[in-house]
């Protein structure tokens, strides 16, 4: 008979300990005069497992093409800290970094990928996308 994957009783924040107010738009002084690409990476990103309450590393990348705004690197970097505890799915975290920033930013355009470190032999890699409706 296979084994019983239940989850396991860990001590893991939630989500909803997340705390947006921290991240810091800064206004875009060329907007007027041309778009441009950022690429921000987070390679010692970490959260934890919400099933198993083992901890999960990766990278997370952002790419952006600003409106008004963009981030002050320090706070994200603060923003993206916060989930080291925080019992969580690759897909979730991807979906709520890309709201809270798109929140934040309200950017012509966003992307946020988690390339998630194998585990138990499988790598996972996860996209999600926002585009300003025209």
């Amino acid at each position: 008979m296979p084994p019983s994957f239940e989850k396991t009783s860990v001590n893991t924040e939630s989500p909803d300990t997340i705390k947006t107010d921290m991240l810091d738009p800064l206004n875009y002084q060329y907007r007027l005069q041309r778009d441009i690409d950022i690429v921000i990476k987070q390679p010692e990103y970490t959260s934890v497992c919400p099933m198993t309450g083992l901890p999960d590393f990766g990278c997370i990348i952002i790419r952006y093409r600003p409106n008004q705004k963009i981030i002050e690197l320090k706070s994200l970097k603060f923003y993206l800290l916060q989930y080291r505890n925080v019992g969580i799915f690759y897909e979730h975290v991807v979906n709520r970094i890309l709201d809270d920033l798109v929140k934040t930013l309200d950017p012509k355009f966003m992307e946020v990928t988690g390339d998630f470190t194998a585990r138990g032999g499988i790598t996972t890699t996860v996209t999600a996308v926002y585009e300003r409706k025209k």
